[in-house]
Order: structure tokens, then sequence, then C-alpha cells
């Protein structure tokens, strides 16, 4: 979510109707556990579906139709790039899981067109942030709002997120983020007041939480190997004022995970059941997420994305493709002063006023040999090219094979 166009797919196909986060859930569909050799190769994606909804219950409903035309698309999109591990951002979360359930069974698990189903064996999600109350004016408009839930939004679990996978996942080692104090931790980016004054209370920094949506810490099996999949969503450095509060905390999201994966600097941080610390030295990860934060363009405060891309731990990938740059020559606007590669974006926003940005990524360690990535952004010539107006981002993936040890 950033300043977004209205999508093209919505007025030519239909218009949608103006349309309690509770425990955490790691189900699975099938048959017990496939354990065995690492494969040669396990394909990593992200996806920010835009499977969100103005009012609670709304997905659910879509869900259950099985033929809404954009999540059908969105299947389909799947279904093409055949992850074995996809986060999904902005996926709306209920209580009873009957949403995530039913996009495996109704959208995922049927061909749509002339792709075949895809069955992921596993699947996390858990609550967020958003929409959570907090009992507080955070955006000091003397009332209370959407704005000053937890992380913005119009019922608990908008804007959620899910997690599929077809290798295993380790309920019981999953660590969650959710509750963990802003103000805890160190140096954190603070926004202050013009006067150089703390812009939040007391009061306010003893309930804020971090993370807008959540950080997950999500263990998988891979054959004889697991891979720690670091997923999160961090909020738009845009909709505050001159004190850039969520500049601020977009930045300090991003910085959870950087030092998470950093043994020296982690030791501040705990989970939602009390643990402390980081990731174990030498554990293998992913951190995958739409992160909000583009490394040369939009509104981020210095970058704080090569908090994670120049990380020493971080084998930086820079998927491309060529859809994204025919869109930058035909958008133009304000895409003609950006300053990155456009090959490299992920997400196509108002041409006037944010333009097309890279926000998506997917991270691996430095155990892990990328093999192949890439943005699924077809270019207008390509039937495929139909699917991206589903969604302002695009599907962005990584294929990784384990290193050998030394």
């Amino acid at each position: 979510m950033y300043l977004t166009r209205p999508f093209r797919f919505f007025s030519s196909l239909f218009r949608f109707s103006t349309l309690m986060a509770i425990l955490p859930l790691c189900f699975c569909l099938g048959t017990a556990p496939v354990r065995g050799d690492s494969p040669k190769s396990i394909r990593v994606a992200t996806f920010n579906t835009s499977l969100n909804r103005r009012n609670e219950g709304d997905l659910l409903e879509h869900m259950k139709l099985g033929s809404h035309p954009q999540i059908r698309y969105i299947a389909e999109t799947i279904q093409r790039v055949r992850p074995d591990i996809l986060l999904i951002n902005e996926f709306d979360y209920d209580a009873k899981h009957e949403s995530l359930k039913l996009f495996q069974e109704k959208y995922l698990g049927v061909d749509q067109r002339a792709e075949k189903a895809i069955q992921y064996r596993y699947s996390y999600t858990a609550s967020v942030n958003t929409g959570v109350p907090s009992g507080l004016d955070l955006d000091g408009n003397g009332s209370t709002g959407p704005a000053d839930a937890f992380g913005f939004g119009y019922f608990p679990g908008q804007y959620g997120m899910a997690i599929l996978s077809k290798y295993p996942i380790q309920d019981s080692k999953i660590r969650t983020f959710q509750k963990f104090l802003w103000q805890d931790m160190p140096k954190a980016q603070l926004p202050l007041k013009s006067d150089g004054s703390g812009y939040y209370s007391k009061e306010v920094l003893g309930k804020f939480r971090l993370s807008s949506k959540s950080h997950w810490d999500v263990p998988i099996e891979i054959g004889d190997k697991v891979l720690h999949f670091l997923t999160c969503h961090p909020t738009p450095p845009v909709f505050d004022g001159p004190e850039d509060r969520n500049g601020c905390r977009n930045a300090d999201e991003i910085r959870f995970f950087a030092d998470y994966i950093s043994p020296a600097r982690s030791k501040y941080i705990y989970d939602d059941k009390k643990q402390s610390g980081g990731l174990a030295t030498g554990a293998q990860f992913v951190i995958a997420g739409d992160m909000n934060a583009d490394p040369h363009d939009g509104e981020s405060r210095e970058s704080p994305i090569g908090q994670l891309l120049k990380h020493d731990r971080v084998n930086a990938s820079t998927p491309k493709s060529l859809g994204a740059v025919e869109q930058t020559k035909k958008q133009a606007g304000i895409n003609a002063e950006h300053h990155g590669d456009p090959a490299e974006d992920t997400a196509d926003f108002n041409d006037y006023k944010v333009g097309n940005l890279r926000l998506d990524y997917v991270l691996p360690s430095d155990g892990f040999k990328i093999v192949k990535q890439g943005v699924f952004w077809p270019t207008e010539n390509e039937p495929a090219e139909r699917l991206v107006h589903v969604s302002d981002h695009r599907l962005v993936w990584v294929d990784l094979q384990w290193k050998e040890a030394k």
C-alpha cells in the first residue's frame, strides 16, 4: 500500500462495492510431511496481492464464490510462477482462517485457464496489528479512527499476511514480534516535533508497537536443512506530516530484521512469548515482503532498505523485468525523475506523485546461491499482461540453491 492509481482491471471488468485477531494458525493440507534430501533448488516469492477489502468479512465472501475475477487472476499468477514458498501481503486475516483455506481450495487448487492447480500442504497465518485499536490518539487529531490503530486499518486483520509452503513448517518454533514496543529498540528513530521534543508522549510510547502488521520468523524444513522465512510489511513512509512519523517507523521496521540477523545487535529483541534474542548464528534465512522502501526513489528516510541490501549476511538479489521498463517509458510523469533502474521496479503507482518503485524483496542469506530471479511483470504484447492489473504490486521470485559447506 502506497499512493496508488485506481486498478485498470477493476474499471474494465467489475467494481468493488464499498466494500479478531486471535491465535496464530499453522495447518497442512494433504498427507504427512515429505522429508528427505534437500531439493536442487527452491523458488521463494513474495506477492502483495491487494486482497484487502474495506469491510470485515468481504474477502471471505469473495473467497466463497470461487469465481471472483480478481482472486482468480491472483491465483493464475501464482500458478504461472509456481513458487515453493510464498509470502502473501495484504491478505485480510479472519479469526477462523477461512479465507486462506478457501483461497487454496477454490482458487489455487483449481486450474485457472491454461495454468494447472497448485497445492501447498503447509500454511501459516496469524494476527497482525492493522486495525487493532490502540485506545490512543496516535495521529494527534483529537479523535480516534483507523489511523489510531496499532497499524492503519478499518478492522483487525485488514492488510494481513499469509505464508504458503510446499515444505513442512516447524510451527512450534515460529516466533512472532507483533507486540514488540518501538521504544525498546535502541536508538529508535522516534519522530520529533519542530521544537525537538518527542512527537509521542510517554503514555503513547509505553503502548506503541513497532510493527505496523507483524514480524515473523517461520522455520521451514527443506530436506535436512532449515530455512528461516523472515517476513514483514512495514508501513508506507507517507500519510503523515513534517514529523515524518511513518517514515521513521518504516525505517525502524526494516532495521528490526537487520538487527535480528546480527547477533551482536539483537540482544534487545523479544518475541510475543517473551523469548529474547535474534536469529542463531549461522542460521540461514530469506527475508521477504513489501518493505515500502525503494533504494533510490520515493519518500523513505535515507534509503532504509540499504540496512538489508548492504548487510554482510544478505546475498542481495536484484530481480528485474521488461514490463517495468516498458511502463516507465509509457507512463512517464515523475518516473522520468527517478534515479533507480526502472527494470528493478516492483510496484506501479500514481505517475504524478509517486511513480513506479522497487518495494518488494526476496533477500536470501549468504548460505544460498541465487540461480535465477525475476519480477512477474509481462510486457503489453504478452498475453499474461492482463494479469498484472489486479494489484499495484508484482510478484517477485528467486530460485535458490544451498551452498556447499566449506
